[in-house]
């Protein structure tokens, strides 16, 4: 007799749904990551335009160039705002997919269990219906010797 689990289908099933999850996921983190590393470089790129305004500033700077620096630094910081913002929504759907795929690989979980405690039935059981043909034939045997 093969061991059958009634559930297969269905593990089956979670266990794809788990992987989607798993793809969506990832997904998720890298759109986090490029978001996050662009409002880095943006960080980066107001921080050495403001380090290269003060060492010209020191030099004495046009005023015209002053305010070109200044129209600038605040485009960038809008740019900044709005990056912020994306890493934050980005962040959120991670740590939101993050928790969908806990909840599916949950799922895939019990359902390994199950089927665990389902192989360990059927073994036992397999068991017992070996013993009961070994008892079954000794008593044959036994009988057939006293004829």
């Amino acid at each position: 007799m093969q061991y059958q689990f009634k559930f297969n289908k269905i593990l089956k099933i979670k266990e794809r749904e788990k992987d989607q999850a798993f793809d969506v996921y990832n997904q998720a983190v890298k759109r986090f990551e490029e978001t996050a590393r662009k409002l880095y470089d943006l960080l980066k790129k107001k921080e050495d335009l403001e380090e290269y305004q003060q060492s010209r500033l020191a030099e004495g700077l046009p005023v015209q160039e002053i305010r070109h620096h200044q129209h600038f630094v605040s485009s960038l910081e809008k740019t900044i705002d709005h990056y912020q913002k994306m890493v934050a929504n980005a962040r959120t759907q991670m740590n939101f997919q993050q928790e969908k795929l806990m909840e599916k690989n949950i799922e895939v979980k019990k359902y390994e269990k199950m089927q665990e405690k389902d192989l360990t039935g059927f073994l036992e059981s397999m068991k017992q219906a070996e013993g009961r043909q070994m008892d079954d034939i000794s008593i044959q045997l036994y009988m057939n010797r006293g004829n």
